[in-house]
C-alpha cells in the first residue's frame, strides 16, 4: 500500500478561501510575514464555522480507505496549537481511522514525513514541487481542474481509479 497524504485547507475544507477573504477584508499586506502574523492571530473557530466541506471530502476519504490501496494521512499546515486542535476535532467528527499530522507553517511538509514514493494531494503547487523534488508523487487538487503541470483531481475519491 502506498502512503497517501491529503492536505486539509483547500482540499478537504474551503478554510483557505474563507481565511483569505478575511485577510482581504482587513487589508492585510500580501507579504509573507504579514500573512503569517494575520494567520497566527486568526480566530480558527470562526474560520472553520464559516468554512464548508469540499466535494463530499470525508465520504471520499472513507472510500479511499475502504479501497485498501492506501495508508491515509491528513497532512496540514498550522500556525497555532489552537488551529491544530480545532482541525483535529473537526476531522475526528468524521474520520476515526486516519492519522492527522499538523505541520508547523514554517516547516515544509516534505520535511515532516518520509516522502519517497508517497503521494501528496495538495492545492498549493509549491508544496507539490517540493514533494516531487524529494521523490514523492504529487497530485493537485483544483476545482477548476488546472493542474499547473501536475496530475489534477477535483474530488478525492478519483484517487482510487488514478492509482
Amino acid at each position: 500500500m502506498k502512503n497517501l497524504y491529503i492536505d486539509f485547507d483547500g482540499v478537504i475544507y474551503n478554510s483557505i478561501e474563507v481565511s483569505y477573504k478575511l485577510a482581504e477584508e482587513e487589508n492585510v499586506s500580501k507579504d509573507y510575514e504579514s500573512y503569517y502574523q494575520f494567520f497566527k492571530n486568526l480566530d480558527w473557530c470562526d474560520v472553520l464555522e464559516k468554512s464548508t466541506e469540499i466535494n463530499d471530502a470525508f465520504n471520499c476519504i472513507k472510500k479511499i480507505i475502504d479501497s485498501g490501496k492506501f495508508n491515509v494521512f491528513i497532512l496540514t499546515h498550522v500556525i497555532s496549537l489552537k488551529e491544530a486542535e480545532l482541525k483535529i476535532g473537526l476531522i475526528r467528527n468524521h474520520l476515526d481511522d486516519v492519522t492527522i499530522i499538523p505541520v508547523p507553517k514554517r516547516v515544509s511538509k516534505n520535511k515532516m514525513v518520509k516522502v519517497n514514493g508517497a503521494i501528496l494531494v495538495d492545492d498549493y503547487p509549491e508544496n507539490l514541487r517540493e514533494w516531487e523534488r524529494d521523490g514523492g508523487i504529487s497530485v493537485r487538487f483544483d476545482l477548476d481542474m488546472d493542474g499547473k503541470g501536475f496530475p489534477v483531481i477535483c474530488k478525492l475519491d478519483e484517487l482510487v481509479e488514478m492509482f
